[in-house]
């Protein structure tokens, strides 16, 4: 008891608060003892700074204690603190730099805007000064309205980031600046002011500079002077470009504030007034751009008509050059395309005609013959990942709203938006050609996801072509009638999108499919044959493989490997084609020489089938044609699982600072032969990096580099290109730990996470300074590679963001251990990371040529463009 006393008393005399006394007498026991558990909870339930020094300091004033068991009690109690201490502050501190990392990059574009709106008024003076001479530029009502609040904001931001960058320069663990981001939120009134009025500044500018050359020079020649660390003193801005720069400030400080508050703890001063900071941005934004939801309206089924539909579905047509969703119907004498008619609430729906073609009259356009498409541009490949990841983050909270038993309100908005942002990319990925011609008239072009799919309606539309058909012209009354009947008559009720499935339809599966296509027989003549595979993800068809070209043969004998990710998916299909090798059968669509589709076939991929450790047999029959082929499937959280080398003289599943350091270089053998290669003959080829290579291939190169063997580069030179591209992605695959490492991994989800550009950037360089050189050094000479990929786009077909979705998980996965603590099933998985770690190569490979002695040597990367 005598050491329950001396505690006591010397805590009392330490700290005088009551709840700090508790806790360090709850380190005590009976016998002097203490218990681990009870120190464990009680710092990991206070912050690290007062009540960390005040239990140390107990200890403390207990080796100058008299007693004997005290100061022996002291010295174990000291030691277990220490070790709990310097846990919590290792914890506490990555919250810290993280929080750091956004105000440095804010403050640097904060800097920036500073320097925009200064630009912005210093011709406001001269102009002023002119305006009551007998020659003025603008009169002073034309320089208040094309200057009104610009004055007033740029105070405001200039005591703000005059306040601010202090505390970031001088940084500590007890810094507060909650209360200058509320206070800036609370002035937002002026900005009020100038988005009311800067409508009629434009156009007063605009008139202004029609009217006076003076005036015009003026405002297209606008100095900006670059940040202090800008190497660039000054640049040229518009006027234009200038005053919609307070517009994007705003949007762009409510981002940080939604960084800022993900990365302060609950218990710090700053996180309510931060919170109360964001509530007055978001609800400011809400009052000056406020979104309309579309209202529903009820469907309902009018009676059918005669005639026999044969096929129905959901294509995307290229009208006027822009991309509609059409509902197509093909009956037994005529193709109609319809889309849905706007109606208004209560009233039933209905299908309005777009078009439609007899049978009769209906022709395909050889490749030579037609016409070339209307320029439609393709949907940047970005913008599709984005429309990706909220969808996959929309899941997410379905999920946990469903199993929290949330709001069925709350479900139905999340399920809407989700609908919306599966619709976008349903409307904007399909890329394929699918001509269609009336012999009367007029063309008409389709873009379809899959060849299969292209096929597809083109053998059911010749089908019907076969019988004895008649060319007629509908009348307006039978139109009418024929439209209405596709309400009752239609077999696809809804856009083909996971958000109008059921409950309890499946997921689809996650991980990799591994396919062996052996053999196929049953063709009538020799020909040049090969097969492709297409998986579907995201509600769409996609190629992921294509076997060799087996030349004039009947039965054709491939037994080739491939590895094919899959992405909630639920069929697989195979496609057998004739090789065409007459260049003057190019599809003027898209350039590309048109192979002869001899048959197709697909497959369900049950999980109860497909999810077993064992190689599954079957064979797809296809007009007449049989392929046989095997597969077996590995989820992706046993892909997760890297399996170090047991040979430590091999380079696949060693880590990469071993063999950079046993071969003495700085970038390991088997990475620069193979980017040399693909460089040499493969920067040209068509899916380079996504076509699977063949696996015995691979395998059979992994065996030469692993075993060294002398004869390496003779063996590239003959190699299947695919083949060499698929070594490269297995060697990053099997390295022990991913490239970009499993202690960072966390630290880049969170920073491809920041909204703001200028905290992001800052965070995405300080995390590649941080890898080990060879990690980084590696990195940077495969990234230069991908780039010149990339720039063959319009050859090989593979963007920046291909690339990226190929590379992202081989580069960045999470460890064993972060993927079990954290995800519950595979879906969660793609949803949570994948998504992520294609966004963070993709960052990467958009931003400028990055050194490694720059990125060495500059503490802070500050952006320059807000």
């Amino acid at each position: 008891m005598r050491e329950w006393k001396e505690l006591t008393r010397l805590n009392k005399c330490q700290v005088p608060t009551c709840q700090e006394h508790h806790v360090v007498l709850g380190f005590v026991g009976r016998g002097g003892g203490f218990r681990r558990s009870k120190i464990q909870v009680a710092l990991q339930n206070h912050r690290a700074g007062n009540k960390i020094r005040h239990v140390s300091g107990a200890a403390d004033c207990l080796l100058e204690s008299r007693s004997c068991r005290a100061r022996a009690f002291s010295c174990a109690f000291r030691r277990e603190v220490l070790t709990w201490e310097k846990a919590l502050q290792v914890e506490a501190g990555k919250g810290l730099e993280m929080r750091k990392l956004v105000l440095s990059g804010f403050l640097a574009s904060e800097e920036i805007y500073i320097n925009q709106l200064e630009a912005l008024l210093l011709p406001m003076k001269p102009l002023k000064a002119t305006a009551t001479t007998s020659q003025p530029v603008l009169t002073i009502q034309q320089i208040e309205t094309i200057f009104y609040k610009i004055q007033d904001i740029y105070e405001i931001h200039k005591e703000f980031y005059d306040n601010l960058c202090p505390k970031v320069q001088q940084w500590d663990s007890q810094v507060t600046m909650g209360h200058l981001f509320q206070k800036l939120a609370s002035q937002l009134g002026v900005y009020k002011a100038f988005v009311d009025n800067y409508k009629v500044a434009l156009e007063t500018a605009e008139k202004c500079s029609q009217s006076n050359n003076q005036f015009q020079k003026i405002s297209e020649e606008l100095k900006v002077k670059g940040p202090k660390d800008s190497r660039d003193s000054h640049t040229s801005v518009t006027m234009e470009a200038l005053l919609y720069k307070p517009i994007d400030r705003v949007t762009r400080s409510t981002l940080v504030l939604h960084d800022l508050l993900k990365h302060t703890p609950v218990d710090h001063p700053d996180y309510p007034l931060l919170q109360d900071a964001l509530r007055i941005s978001q609800n400011f934004l809400s009052s000056i751009n406020e979104d309309i939801d579309p209202r529903r309206t009820a469907v309902t089924t009018p009676k059918g008509e005669t005639r026999q539909l044969v096929k129905d579905g959901f294509l995307v047509e290229v009208s006027e050059g822009s991309r509609k969703l059409r509902h197509v119907f093909l009956f037994t004498d005529v193709l109609l395309c319809a889309k849905l008619k706007k109606t208004s609430a209560g009233k039933h729906q209905q299908y309005d005609c777009k078009w439609y073609i007899p049978l009769a009259d209906l022709v395909f356009p050889s490749p030579e013959e037609s016409e070339a498409s209307p320029q439609v541009h393709p949907f940047p490949d970005h913008e599709l990942e984005d429309m990706k990841m909220k969808i996959s983050a929309l899941k997410s909270e379905i999920q946990k709203e469903k199993a929290n038993k949330g709001q069925s309100r709350a479900i139905e908005r999340l399920k809407k938006k989700m609908f919306e942002n599966e619709f976008l990319l349903l409307l904007n990925s399909p890329t394929i050609p699918f001509r269609i011609h009336n012999r009367n008239g007029k063309s008409y072009l389709f873009l379809l996801s899959s060849d299969y799919e292209r096929s597809e309606w083109r053998e059911a539309i010749q089908k019907l072509q076969k019988k004895d058909l008649q060319a007629f012209v509908l009348s307006s009354v039978e139109l009418q009638v024929l439209t209405g009947s596709c309400f009752k008559l239609r077999t696809v009720h809804n856009i083909p999108v996971t958000s109008n499935k059921d409950d309890d339809e499946s997921p689809g599966l996650y991980g990799f499919l591994h396919v062996i296509v052996h053999s196929a027989k049953g063709f009538k003549q020799s020909a040049n044959l090969y097969c492709t595979l297409e998986v579907d993800s995201f509600g769409y068809f996609v190629s992921k493989a294509k076997t060799r070209v087996f030349r004039d043969t009947t039965e054709p004998k491939w037994d080739e490997e491939f590895e094919i990710e899959l992405e909630g998916s639920q069929s697989l299909r195979i496609l057998c084609y004739e090789k065409c090798y007459d260049k003057t059968k190019v599809n003027k669509d898209n350039n590309e020489i048109v192979d002869k589709i001899m048959g197709k076939g697909q497959i369900q991929l049950d999980p109860q089938t497909v999810e077993t450790k064992n190689w599954h047999t079957d064979v797809i029959e296809m007009n007449g044609i049989k392929v046989e082929f095997s597969m077996k499937f590995t989820s992706r959280d046993m892909s997760l699982k890297r399996t170090p080398s047991k040979k430590q003289s091999g380079v696949f599943g060693v880590k990469i600072s071993v063999v950079t350091k046993r071969e003495r270089s700085k970038v390991p053998y088997i990475v620069r032969q193979c980017v040399e290669e693909v460089e040499k003959r493969g920067i040209e080829e068509v899916g380079i990096y996504r076509i699977s290579g063949v696996a015995t291939d691979i395998q059979a190169l992994k065996a030469v580099f692993d075993a060294n063997n002398k004869d390496i580069l003779l063996m590239l030179s003959d190699m299947d290109i695919n083949a060499i591209a698929g070594t490269l992605k297995l060697y990053f695959r099997e390295l022990p730990e991913p490239l970009l490492t499993d202690r960072l991994y966390p630290a880049f989800m969170e920073g491809i996470a920041l909204s703001d550009p200028a905290a992001k950037e800052n965070c995405m360089m300080h995390l590649l300074r941080s890898l080990p050189d060879p990690n980084l050094i590696t990195f940077l000479f495969l990234l230069e590679h991908l780039k010149r990929v990339a720039e063959k786009e319009p050859v090989n077909k593979m963007s920046l963001h291909n690339l990226a979705t190929v590379f992202g998980p081989t580069l960045l996965r999470p460890s064993e251990v972060e993927s079990k603590a954290h995800l519950t099933s595979a879906a969660d998985i793609w949803s949570h990371d994948v998504m992520a770690q294609v966004q963070v190569l993709l960052y990467y490979l958009q931003h400028p040529p990055i050194s490694f002695a720059e990125l060495k040597r500059n503490t802070l990367y500050f952006s320059t463009d807000v």
